[in-house]
This record gives structure tokens, C-alpha cells and sequence, in this order.
């Protein structure tokens, strides 16, 4: 059993299993070190994939085909050994660039040209891969919305948002940190597939409230409108 759960590193780090395997998947994470090393490279390459990856969103019939494929093909299992987990992590790279290729529910920071905010989205992305590997991070549900905000010891955290489509035209989701009454911008985001995987780019202390709105494409300095996801107090 444990061999079969050590295979689904990489639809967990795609956000890619069903509601049964990931929560076996997460109970099993939290004692397995080879998993969360998995999981958080399997991140690193998709964060660094999505950078490259750009071109026409392929049709909702092709995308079926390439995942009946993927679900398809036989599982193998490699031993655990530190020296041959790398080995594993290569040769997941194809199926997580086919996954990243047909938009499959990762979160990717708004790219742009400027390299500074390129490398600044990557950073945002192994920050995120490291909260969800973390096995003494905080699981803290939503009171609005659907998901789940996974906080950190230090304060990092990443907000898990499902049945969320895309913004309207000329719009944007923004996610805000609060404390008190004071709603502080943590960045702006879009939905893939109905899920978006967000990196907080604020620290999270305790009490506070991970909340999204919807706002002008850009941005707000403050919110203009209510919540329409937002977490219990952290």
C-alpha cells in the first residue's frame, strides 16, 4: 500500500487526485520525507514548466485524450532508495509537461517579460510546494467558498480554492490578508479549470483571514467588493 501511495506524488503535487486518494495521500505525507521531497520537486518543475509554456489552449476533446492516456498506462513501482528517488523525479517530467501544457489546475503566477518578476513567480511557486509538503502545517477551512488555506509555522501559507471559474473579461481574482479591519493585497490570480492553487504573498499570523475578491484587471489597493471566498480565522 505504502509502494501505491508513494506513486501519487505527482497528481497530488497537480492537485490531480480524487477526494479519497489525496486525503490517504496527505495522511501518508506527513510521515514520509521521500514523498515531500517528491512533491515539492515535482512543483519546482511545473512552476519552471509553466514559464515556458505558452501557445493556444488546446480543445476539451484532445485534453480528454491525453488524460485517458495518462490514467492508462501502467504504474511502476521504484524502490525508495535517496539514490534512485531522483531518477523517479526525471522520469515524471514528461507526463507533468504534458499535464502543465493542457492547463491541468496549477496555479501560475501572471508571467511577464521583466526577469525579476519571473524569478520572483518561481520563488512564489517553491514557497508554495515547501507549505504543502510541510507536515506541521495548519489546515484551515473556508467559511466562504470552496477549499481549503494551508498555513505554515512561519506564516507562509498557500489557498486551495475549488469550483472557482475564470474571471470575467478584464478582471481579476486578488487575495487579501486581514487582520482586524485592515485588508492588506497578498497578489492577484486566476482559476484553471475550475481550481486555483495561490501562493499568499503575505504572512499569514495567527488570527488572521485569507480572503479573495473580484477586482479590476491590475488590482485594487483595498477591496471594492465583498468576498466571495474567504478562510476562518488562521
Amino acid at each position: 500500500m505504502d509502494a501505491e501511495l508513494h506513486e501519487l506524488s505527482a497528481g497530488y503535487a497537480l492537485d490531480a487526485l480524487d477526494a479519497g486518494e489525496r486525503a490517504a495521500f496527505e495522511r501518508h505525507l506527513q510521515h514520509c520525507p521521500a514523498c515531500q521531497e517528491d512533491v515539492a520537486n515535482f512543483w519546482e518543475v511545473s512552476g519552471a514548466l509553466a514559464v515556458a509554456a505558452e501557445g493556444r489552449t488546446p480543445s476539451p476533446d484532445l485534453r480528454e485524450r491525453i488524460l485517458a492516456g495518462a490514467r492508462a498506462e501502467k504504474q511502476t513501482v521504484v524502490s525508495l532508495d535517496s539514490r534512485r528517488r531522483a531518477p523517479r523525479v526525471l522520469a515524471a517530467v514528461a507526463a507533468v509537461a504534458a499535464v502543465v501544457a493542457i492547463g491541468l489546475g496549477i496555479y501560475a503566477v501572471a508571467l511577464v517579460s521583466d526577469l525579476d518578476a519571473t524569478r520572483s513567480a518561481l520563488a512564489a511557486q517553491e514557497q508554495a510546494a515547501a507549505v504543502l509538503a510541510d507536515p506541521s502545517a495548519t489546515t484551515v477551512a473556508l467559511q466562504a467558498g470552496t477549499g481549503r488555506l494551508v498555513v505554515g509555522a512561519g506564516g507562509d501559507a498557500v489557498l486551495v480554492l475549488d469550483d472557482l471559474p475564470s474571471a470575467p473579461p478584464g478582471k481579476t481574482y486578488q487575495a487579501w490578508v486581514v487582520e482586524g479591519q485592515t485588508p492588506v493585497s497578498a497578489g492577484t490570480f486566476d482559476s484553471t479549470d475550475g481550481r486555483a492553487i495561490v501562493p499568499i504573498l503575505q504572512s499569514v499570523s495567527d488570527g488572521a483571514v485569507v480572503a479573495v475578491t473580484v477586482e479590476n484587471a491590475g488590482g485594487a489597493s483595498a477591496p471594492t467588493l465583498p468576498p466571495l471566498a474567504a478562510s476562518e480565522p488562521a
